[in-house]
């Protein structure tokens, strides 16, 4: 079982900048990736960013250039650095991480981008 915890959420104004953590607990042994999601009010969620073993990370197209997603192999703790942002990013964001043939999410973190 993996326990995930995310951190970093707020409020920001346009322009300004974040970073999200993802600490992982339990046994990830077996990981094969975490990405992030977010979802805005009233919209479905969506997928922001990802990162997997020996492959590079990838985005949505309006995130690239701005999110940077990594991860603390050794904490195997995920980070979105999220830079530039804008009011239409405001959203309740969600970790996910695969462990071998199970899935995992985290609780949410609120990010609130005000003009």
């Amino acid at each position: 079982q993996v326990q995930l915890a995310e951190s970093g959420g707020g409020s920001v104004q346009a322009g300004g900048f974040l970073r999200l953590s993802c600490a992982a607990s339990g046994n990830t042994n077996g990981w094969i990736r975490s990405d992030w999601y977010r979802q805005a009010p009233g919209k479905q969620r969506e997928w922001v960013a990802g990162i997997s073993s020996g492959a590079s990370p990838n985005y949505a197209d309006s995130m690239k250039g701005r999110f940077t997603i990594s991860r603390d192999y050794a904490k195997g703790t995920v980070y979105l650095q999220m830079n530039s942002l804008k009011p239409e990013d405001t959203a309740v964001y969600y970790c996910y991480v695969r462990v071998g043939v199970k899935s995992y999410w985290g609780q949410g973190t609120q990010v609130t981008v005000s003009s």
